[in-house]
């Protein structure tokens, strides 16, 4: 009876020993380098739609600056406690202006500023938006694909850098659609 009692107790130290080795690697790796995220709305449609699941990067942004064109999740500027996704199209300092939906942006490299090209937004998404913003050295211009049903810089305004959790990586479901950097168009800048 005695061996018995001993090879539970065993058991239940191995379970312990266990566990305490998965939380010390899986919690680092939750916090510092990655983590999930399911998108919920369609205000990056068709890149993304709701029930997505991504893994986000969040490594990468502590050696290299956000690019325009890579997709970013945020935590939202009105309510710390909910996360956006959407697509960097401004970065610092640059000037962003919209007429009719097409987006002209001047930077130090463009004086003279160069339209955007945006193969993501489909026609139907488009909106006749126009704006002029400059942005400050810690600030993006976020919006979603889908223009017409998205809330974005466009309604409260400049991202601040410290508010991006990470960018897109992964995206596992729909087994379909699995990718690696899903709707990454930062090469082509």
């Amino acid at each position: 009876m005695e061996v018995l009692q001993e090879k539970k107790e065993n058991f239940l130290i191995e379970i312990i020993k266990a566990s305490i080795i998965a939380i010390i690697i899986v919690v680092p790796i939750r916090f510092y380098i990655a983590q999930p995220f399911i998108v919920s709305g369609a205000s990056m449609d068709p890149t993304f739609e709701s029930g997505h699941y991504l893994i986000v990067d969040q490594l990468s942004y502590r050696f290299n600056e956000p690019e325009r064109g890579e997709v970013v999740i945020f935590k939202f500027p009105q309510d710390l406690n909910k996360f956006f996704i959407k697509r960097i199209i401004g970065l610092p300092g640059e000037t962003i202006e919209a007429k009719r939906g097409t987006i002209t942006i001047t930077n130090i490299a463009y004086p003279d500023g160069f339209v955007l090209e945006e193969p993501y937004v489909d026609a139907r998404n488009r909106t006749s938006d126009s704006y002029l913003i400059t942005l400050a050295p810690d600030e993006y211009l976020v919006l979603g694909d889908n223009r017409r049903g998205s809330s974005d810089s466009r309604i409260w305004g400049p991202l601040k850098e410290d508010l991006i959790i990470g960018r897109a990586f992964l995206r596992l479901l729909p087994v379909s659609a699995v990718s690696k950097l899903p709707g990454d168009y930062s090469d082509n800048y």
